[in-house]
């Protein structure tokens, strides 16, 4: 069975509807996933209702931006129930925070000459989710892939500490989002530590209270190095490794279900969340 524990829709910065994931859940015979959409579980309803007329199991999550020590950290919760009064009115005001960045940064583009529209990055968002760099970067890399001046590494190094457009998102403290997700009855998980800017303050993140790790990722460079290295880390401290795609659309280099993630893990958080 394939499990994929990583997977974003258009309710966040994804570009696939829920119905759209569903079905490439099931094209590619993948029984467990998770819609990890970022500060929105607006998705997981849908595909809880798709899942009840198939044999997939859905596991809710969510994926959200935290800062530590001015660095980026994603952070993954997964959980039985989403609904819970304070995790969603904490996801609505994050949710802001996010636009309202997203807006400050195509200001920022804006000022530096590079001719991109807010309600181009509105109508890219859609639905209700935050707007974010994400659907910035996908705006003006469709505007200029066909004129030659922009290549995706140039898009994405504009929002890059020293970029033109990088803003940090200092809203939501790494241990406020543990905290949260603890306090609402989830587990989290320190996504992908391989990309962060710096890995060196992984052992400071896992340090704070008891979480999980994302050990089974699609790196783009070294990836089995990668993998190898921080499941050798979850087994040294006993931690919950999982694992997923971090799927976004048909322009992702890793499809759903392409990561081999252990059952043993998802069993270890089907317990935990009470769920199986």
């Amino acid at each position: 069975m394939r499990i994929d524990l990583h997977v974003h829709t258009i309710e966040s910065d994804g570009v696939c509807s829920v119905a759209e994931v569903f079905e490439a859940v099931r094209r590619h015979g993948v029984g467990i996933f998770s819609l990890t959409d970022h500060e929105s579980t607006q998705g997981i309803a849908t595909a809880q209702e798709l899942a009840r007329k198939s044999s997939v199991t859905v596991i809710p999550g969510v994926e959200l931006l935290t800062s530590y020590q001015g660095q980026e950290v994603h952070l993954l919760g997964y959980f039985k129930d989403v609904d819970h009064p304070l995790l969603q009115s904490r996801l609505k005001e994050l949710r802001e925070h996010r636009t309202a960045l997203a807006y400050d940064m195509v200001k920022l583009l804006q000022q530096s000459g590079i001719g991109v529209k807010w309600p181009d990055v509105e109508k890219a968002a859609g639905g209700d989710g935050a707007v974010s760099k994400g659907h910035i970067m996908r705006v003006l890399y469709q505007k200029e892939r066909f004129t030659g001046k922009f290549d995706w590494g140039d898009v994405g190094a504009f929002f890059q500490p020293g970029g033109m457009a990088y803003l940090p998102f200092l809203e939501h403290r790494f241990e406020e989002a543990v905290d949260l997700i603890l306090a609402t009855g989830g587990m989290p998980v320190l996504a992908h530590p391989g990309i962060l800017r710096d890995p060196g303050i992984v052992p400071k993140l896992l340090s704070y209270r008891r979480i999980g790790l994302e050990v089974y990722y699609g790196y783009w460079k070294e990836r089995q190095a990668l993998i190898d290295y921080y499941a050798g880390v979850a087994r040294e401290k006993a931690l919950l490794a999982t694992g997923g795609s971090d799927f976004h659309g048909p322009f992702s280099t890793v499809k759903i279900g392409q990561i081999d993630v252990p059952m043993e893990g998802v069993r270890i958080l089907e317990d935990y969340l009470e769920i199986r």
